[in-house]
C-alpha cells in the first residue's frame, strides 16, 4: 500500500511538473505571463488556479485549504514533499500570503476593468502589461493608440510649453540685467556730464583769471605758461608746442590704461556718493590728482652705472639691499660679495668718469642681507647677515661699533625706527622678529613666531607699531607695547611675503614669491588693490615705496613702477644682459638674471636699483 501510494506520488508529482509548464487556462485572465513569472507563486499546486483560503502543511507548503483538506482524507501526505499528515488540525491558514494574493486579485480586477473602460483612469496600464495581455482584440488596440496619440500631443505641446517658459524666463533675466546695466550707464553719464561741466567751468575761469586759479583749476592744463608773456615773439607758439606735445604723452599713457583708470575714477565717485555732504568736487579733485601723477611719467632716464662687483671674474655680484641716508647725500650698497659701499650721490651723477669708487667700503663676514641707515646718526648704519649677525657701523669711518648675535638662522632685515633713532628691529629664519636698542648689548624684546620672518619694517610714523612678512603668506601688524598678540593679519598672497614696506602711515604694500603686490590699510583686513605685471617666483627682487609710487624688481632682469591707484605697472626699465665669453652664445631668455634690489631717493623721481650681476642703475622718472 506505501509503495503504491509512493509510486501514485511520485507519478503524480510528475505528472504536476509536466503540467505546470502550461499555465492552466483558468489562470490566463488573471495571471499575466508565464511559468517563470513570479506571479506563479501564488499558484496552488494541486488545483492549478490562484490559491484560495491559503493553508500551509507542517513541512512549510501552501495549498488551497479546500485542496489540502481533501488531499489529506484520500492518503495522509503533503502532495509535494510526501510528509506524513494524520489530520487537517496539523494544518493551519497562512495569513501573509492570503494578504498578498487578496491584494494581487484586487489589483488583476482593476486592470481588468481599465482594459474594458479603454484604459483611461488615473493610473493608465503600462505598455508591457498591455503587450502582455492575450484577451486583447483589435478594437481594444485602437483604442489604446488613440489614447497615445493624444497623449503624445499632450506631452509635445507641454514640452514646447516648457520650452517657450524657458526661453521668456531667460528674456526676462537678460532684459532686467541690461535694464540695471542701462540705470548704471545713465547714472554713469549724469556723473560724467556734471564733473566735464565743473571742469569747463574751471577752464573758463583760469582764462578769465589766469592769476587767481582755485585748488581744481591749478591743476587743469593751463593755455598760458609761467615763463613766457603775451607780446614777446614766438611766446604764444612756444606755449601752444609745450600744450601740444605735454598732452599727446600723457594721452598716450591714458589709453595705454584706460580701463584701469576709468574704474579708478568710478571708484572715486563711489566714494562720493558713500557721502551724504559731499559735492563731488573734492572727489573729482583728488582723481584729478592721481590721474596728474600718473601720467607725469612716461620713461626713464639714465643718470649713472655703477657696479658692486669687486672684480670681473668675481661669480656672483647679487645686490641685496640699497639705501639713502637720511639727507639723501649718500647711498648703500651691500650684498654677497660680503661689503658695504657708500657712495655719494652728486659725485655718481655729476662725475663723468667709467668707473665710480665708493668713498667708504666695509667688509662682513658674511653675505649681506639688507643695510638701513639711522634717520638721527648720519653715519649710523644697520646690516644684517646669512650667519644671523647685525650689526652696527659708523659708516663714515668704517668701523663696527656694536655687534648683535642672537639670532640663530639668516638674518633677512633690520631696520631703524624712525620716531625712535634708539630703537632697531631685525627678523630672521629662526622665526623671531628681535628688538635692540643701539646702547644696549643684548635684545630688549623678542617676538615668537610660527614661521621664518623674510622683512620687518617699522611704521615711518608711530615708535610702537610694526610689521613683518612671513613664510606663512601672512603680513603680521603689531603694536610693541601689546605683543602678545597681532594689531592685524593680513591674508592674501599664495606664497611667502618677501618684503613689506610703508608708503605713509596709513598704507603699506607687501610683495611676494606668487609674482604680486598687495596694497594694505592698516586699519583694514582687507586687501585694496593688488598689482600684477613682474615676475617674482622664487628671489628677493626689492621693493622700495615713495608716497605715491611702488618699484620692485623682476625676474626677467627688469625694474617695474607702479602708481599706487592702479594694477598694472606703469613703467618698466630692461637691464642689459652682461655675458662673460662662455656665456655669449646664450639666448636672451636663457638668462637667469632679475633685479634684486631697489630704493627711491626721498622727495625725487629718482630711483636707484641693482640686478643680480652686480650692476647698478641710477635712473630717472621723466
Amino acid at each position: 500500500m506505501s509503495g503504491m501510494s509512493n509510486a501514485s506520488h511520485s507519478s503524480s508529482t510528475h505528472s504536476n511538473t509536466r503540467r505546470r509548464k502550461r499555465p492552466h487556462p483558468q489562470v490566463l485572465s488573471g495571471i499575466v505571463g508565464t511559468f517563470e513569472d513570479k506571479d506563479n507563486d501564488y499558484i496552488c499546486p494541486i488545483c492549478f488556479d490562484i490559491i484560495d483560503e491559503a493553508y500551509m502543511t507542517p513541512c512549510g507548503h501552501t495549498f488551497c485549504g479546500k485542496c489540502i483538506k481533501t488531499c489529506i482524507e484520500q492518503n495522509n501526505r503533503c502532495p509535494r514533499c510526501n510528509t506524513t499528515i494524520d489530520n487537517d488540525d496539523q494544518i493551519f491558514p497562512n495569513v501573509m500570503l492570503n494578504e498578498l494574493i487578496l491584494k494581487y486579485k484586487i489589483k488583476q480586477e482593476e486592470k481588468q476593468m481599465r482594459l474594458q473602460n479603454g484604459g483611461v483612469g488615473n493610473c493608465p496600464l503600462g505598455i508591457h502589461d498591455i503587450l502582455l495581455e492575450e484577451n486583447l482584440d483589435l478594437a481594444h488596440v485602437n483604442q489604446f493608440l488613440e489614447i497615445l496619440k493624444r497623449k503624445k500631443n499632450q506631452l509635445e505641446a507641454d514640452g514646447k510649453r516648457i520650452e517657450l517658459l524657458i526661453l521668456k524666463d531667460f528674456l526676462h533675466q537678460v532684459r532686467q540685467k541690461k535694464q540695471e546695466s542701462l540705470d548704471q550707464l545713465t547714472q554713469n553719464l549724469r556723473i560724467i556730464d556734471e564733473d566735464s561741466k565743473r571742469v569747463e567751468e574751471a577752464i573758463a575761469d583760469i582764462q578769465k583769471h589766469p592769476t587767481c586759479p582755485n585748488s581744481l583749476e591749478n591743476a587743469i592744463p593751463s593755455t598760458s605758461d609761467p615763463g613766457s608773456q603775451e607780446g614777446f615773439n614766438g611766446s604764444k607758439n612756444i606755449e601752444k608746442h609745450y600744450l601740444q606735445t605735454t598732452m599727446a604723452s600723457r594721452r598716450k599713457k591714458i589709453s595705454q590704461h584706460f580701463e584701469d583708470l576709468e574704474q579708478c575714477y568710478f571708484s572715486f565717485k563711489q566714494t562720493d556718493s558713500n557721502s551724504s555732504d559731499s559735492s563731488g568736487k573734492d572727489e573729482l579733485e583728488s582723481f584729478m590728482k592721481s590721474l596728474s601723477k600718473f601720467t607725469r611719467f612716461s620713461s626713464f632716464r639714465p643718470l649713472a652705472t655703477l657696479s658692486y662687483a669687486s672684480d670681473i671674474y668675481n661669480g656672483s655680484s647679487i645686490v641685496s639691499s640699497i639705501e639713502f641716508d637720511k639727507d639723501c647725500d649718500y647711498f648703500a650698497i651691500a650684498g654677497v660679495t660680503k661689503k658695504i659701499k657708500v657712495f655719494e650721490y652728486d659725485a655718481v651723477i655729476n662725475d663723468v668718469v667709467d668707473i665710480h669708487y665708493p668713498v667708504h667700503e666695509m667688509v662682513c663676514n658674511s653675505k649681506i642681507s639688507c643695510v638701513t641707515w639711522s634717520s638721527y646718526h648720519k653715519n649710523m648704519l644697520a646690516s644684517s647677515d646669512y650667519e644671523g649677525t647685525v650689526t652696527l657701523w659708523d659708516a663714515f669711518h668704517g668701523s663696527k661699533t656694536r655687534v648683535y648675535q642672537e639670532h640663530e638662522k639668516r638674518c633677512w632685515s633690520v631696520d631703524f625706527n624712525r620716531m625712535d633713532p634708539k630703537l632697531l628691529a631685525s627678523g630672521s629664519d629662526d622665526s623671531k622678529v628681535r628688538l635692540w636698542s643701539i646702547n644696549v648689548e643684548h635684545s630688549t624684546t623678542c617676538l615668537e613666531t610660527k614661521a621664518n620672518v623674510c622683512c620687518v619694517r617699522f611704521n615711518p610714523g608711530s615708535r610702537f607699531h610694526l610689521a613683518y612678512g612671513s613664510a606663512d603668506h601672512c603680513v603680521h601688524y603689531y603694536d610693541l607695547r601689546h605683543t602678545k598678540q597681532a594689531l592685524s593679519v593680513f591674508k592674501g598672497h599664495k606664497k611667502a611675503v618677501s618684503y613689506a614696506k610703508f608708503l605713509n602711515p596709513e598704507n603699506l604694500v607687501s610683495a611676494s614669491t606668487d609674482s604680486q603686490l598687495k596694497l594694505w590699510s592698516v586699519n583694514k583686513p582687507n586687501c585694496l588693490r593688488t598689482f600684477k605685471g613682474h615676475i617674482n617666483e622664487k628671489n628677493f627682487v626689492g621693493l622700495a615705496t615713495d608716497g605715491d609710487y611702488v618699484a620692485c624688481g623682476s625676474e626677467n632682469n627688469a625694474l617695474y613702477v607702479y602708481y599706487k591707484g592702479l594694477s598694472k605697472q606703469l613703467m618698466t626699465y630692461k637691464f642689459d644682459t652682461v655675458r662673460s665669453v662662455l656665456d655669449k652664445d646664450k639666448k636672451e631668455d636663457d638668462a637667469n638674471e632679475f633685479v634684486s634690489a631697489v630704493t627711491w631717493r626721498p622727495g625725487s623721481n629718482v630711483l636707484v636699483a641693482a640686478n643680480s650681476q652686480g650692476t647698478i642703475k641710477v635712473l630717472e622718472l621723466v
